[in-house]
């Protein structure tokens, strides 16, 4: 039978690991009597733990919250597990956040075992870690909106799409994913009424709240997944062509099917044709069949795959 000391502090691991134990199981896995789980739950309460009890047959013993409340108790692998979490947020994406976590890992070095200590330093000496250079995002920002899907609350902030578009979303948020480099908001959209991802590098300014939400499971019950599905879809969706021809619109519209492009006026002598799809070369060479001066605009690799085409074509002349 271990000692009291020892058994004491398996029972606060215990009521630590899950929110509640009936005394019969937390009895039999400390091979004790009931009446000595009592007894242990009396002593813990004199040193400041604020321990709950419900009676009767569905009751049970739960480890509440407080503001005195003593050390988390730590097993050898959840110490370490602290140690390296820290190691990673010291060179991570959360703005503000690094020196923090450089001195919790200093106070938490100094309190552990020396075999652990050991573990810990050999860990962080064999390993490196590239320094962030990517998105950086405001640990307010992310608090808050953790607070919020706790809560099951609306949220409101300004955001700034990929177009450098600027908009205010009203949200009930469900999810924060980290892919590993960026960090993303999975939320209802209030005003689109339809599931969105938003980048939180890219939200502007504080989060406000706007009042009671519902609480939504994210589609297929996945953050992650849904998170790595719109990503995809986003990274595969097909850019549209534009090019500005030097022509009237209502001239050009009689020669360019609207199921293939749309034509919209720039100006009294000119007009934008656009893709209804993906562009390809095709569109470029289709439009310089027009016998109409032209100015390819975008894509990049568009305006590129035209200047090749000319200079082709100049050199076959």
């Amino acid at each position: 039978m271990m000692q009291t000391s020892a058994r004491l502090l398996a029972l606060l691991s215990l009521l630590q690991m899950r929110r509640e134990w009936s005394g019969p199981e937390l009895a039999a896995r400390l091979e004790v009597g009931s009446r000595t789980i009592r007894r242990d739950v009396d002593k813990l309460r004199s040193l400041g733990y604020p321990i709950q009890a419900a009676p009767g047959v569905a009751g049970g013993y739960r480890l509440g919250a407080g503001a005195d409340l003593p050390p988390l108790l730590l097993d050898d692998a959840e110490a370490v597990a602290v140690a390296v979490g820290l190691r990673s947020t010291a060179a991570g994406s959360i703005a503000g956040m690094e020196e923090t976590a450089v001195r919790t890992l200093a106070k938490l070095e100094q309190v552990l075992p020396e075999r652990l200590r050991r573990r810990v330093r050999a860990l962080g000496d064999a390993t490196s870690a590239f320094a962030v250079d990517g998105p950086r995002i405001d640990a307010d920002v992310l608090a808050t909106i953790a607070g919020a899907i706790r809560d099951g609350e609306r949220v409101r902030f300004a955001y700034r799409a990929k177009d450098d578009s600027a908009t205010r979303r009203r949200v009930e948020p469900a999810a924060v994913v980290h892919t590993g480099y960026r960090w993303y908001l999975v939320a209802w959209d209030l005003d689109r009424e339809d599931w969105r991802t938003f980048r939180v590098d890219r939200i502007a300014g504080r989060v406000g709240a706007a009042g009671r939400g519902t609480r939504r499971e994210v589609p297929g019950g996945d953050p992650a997944a849904y998170v790595r599905r719109a990503i995809r879809a986003q990274d595969s969706a097909p850019v549209p062509g534009r090019v500005r021809l030097h022509a009237p619109a209502d001239a050009v519209a009689r020669r360019v099917p609207a199921r293939y492009a749309t034509v919209e006026p720039d100006g009294d002598d000119a007009c934008v044709v656009t893709t209804t799809g993906g562009w390809s070369t095709q569109f470029v060479v289709w439009m310089a069949t027009l016998e109409i001066a032209m100015d390819v605009l975008e894509p990049l690799e568009l305006v590129q795959q035209a200047r090749g085409i000319a200079a082709r074509l100049g050199a076959a002349a």
